[in-house]
């Protein structure tokens, strides 16, 4: 989490951290680095009152049905005072498998998956904090997030692995937005979300999730992986990568543009993906 605090017309920045590592790091840069444990709700109470701002990335616990870290920050935020803003960085996934159609954030959420629940859970959590101490709380879909410079932040590997994906009758839509417009419209949303809305954040591409390797392996120099049919890949594929080719979207950013001000730096992912 990361909370913004204006101090004589400036503003500082402070991260909190369970484990403060990179302190000194972060302190050499101007942050002030809060010790804090959401999975600790008592230590959770400094952080009542100390910020304007607050952007909240961290994920839920890997179990359960319900987002119990949220829980505990929305319960630490309420205490002497709310802060001006939440930003709050969902998944796209809570919108479930929408069979390919286009997907704006006016469509309702149907979480098919315990991740996906667990996030629809914080939602609710951060929307309930908007609407009860009347603060500007919003919330980004994010779907994947991709980056040169981030592990595991392109198909390189998978790539090298020679993994198979689904065939073009069988495949889904995926959806991707580079790292740094990520941090961008995070950001952006600090100052300019409205008030318990919604917004898809990826960039303008529209690709089967095949299309996406085979694009990424042209731009690497490298073979495109193997298509196979839906069945085979119930039996050949990984549990997590089936679990991705089980739902298919095309998410519209119109909002994100129009009302968070945001241009990408990266509009598709090919702007992002092609070497430096």
């Amino acid at each position: 989490m990361r909370v913004v605090q204006r101090v004589q017309d400036r503003f500082q920045l402070m991260v909190l951290s369970a484990s403060g590592k990179n302190t000194e790091a972060l302190h050499v840069s101007g942050v002030r680095v809060l010790r804090g444990d959401l999975d600790q709700p008592r230590s959770l109470r400094r952080v009542a009152g100390l910020a304007d701002r607050v952007l909240h990335l961290a994920p839920p616990a890997a179990d359960g049905w319900r987002d119990a870290r949220t829980r505990a920050l929305v319960h630490a935020l309420r205490r002497r005072g709310p802060p001006l803003a939440l930003v709050y960085v969902s998944t796209s996934g809570v919108y479930g498998d929408c069979a390919g159609a286009v997907v704006r954030e006016t469509r309702p959420a149907r979480a098919d998956t315990p991740r996906a629940r667990r996030r629809a859970d914080a939602e609710s959590a951060v929307r309930f904090l908007g609407r009860s101490a009347h603060l500007r709380a919003s919330i980004l879909r994010v779907p994947g997030i991709y980056a040169q410079d981030r592990e595991g932040g392109t198909p390189r590997k998978r790539l090298l692995a020679g993994t198979p994906l689904l065939r073009a009758q069988d495949d889904v839509f995926t959806n991707h937005v580079h790292a740094d417009d990520l941090a961008r419209a995070c950001v952006a949303a600090l100052w300019l979300g409205r008030a318990q809305r919604v917004y898809n954040v990826n960039d303008d591409t529209r690709l089967k999730m095949g299309d996406y390797f085979d694009l990424a392996a042209d731009l690497y120099g490298l073979p495109r992986p193997p298509r196979i049919a839906r069945a085979a890949a119930q039996s050949e594929l990984p549990l997590g990568l089936l679990s991705f080719m089980g739902e298919s979207r095309q998410m519209d950013n119109t909002r994100l543009k129009r009302e968070l001000k945001l241009r990408l730096r990266y509009p598709t992912v090919a702007d992002g993906l092609r070497p430096a």
